[in-house]
């Protein structure tokens, strides 16, 4: 009766870990995937931050201008 209870045990525990919803710990195809995509996305951030800083001065020269522009007439 032991040894049954002993492997009974033994193959709950090891149906319990094979399953990755009731495993202690997550598969790593979510942890690998994660921050690659974080990456790309700061990259893109800083790109559209620079794209955002220059069409900002590029208005604020063209004000200028335009305000030159006006006094010269």
């Amino acid at each position: 009766m032991k040894k049954l209870m002993t492997l009974v045990c033994a193959a709950v525990v090891a149906l319990t870990l094979s399953m990755p919803a009731w495993s202690q710990s997550t598969t790593g195809a979510k942890k690998q995937a994660a921050p690659t995509a974080q990456k790309e996305s700061k990259a893109d951030k800083k790109e559209a931050a620079k794209k955002k800083k220059d069409a900002d001065k590029k208005t604020k020269e063209d004000k200028k201008e335009a305000k030159a522009s006006k006094k010269k007439k």
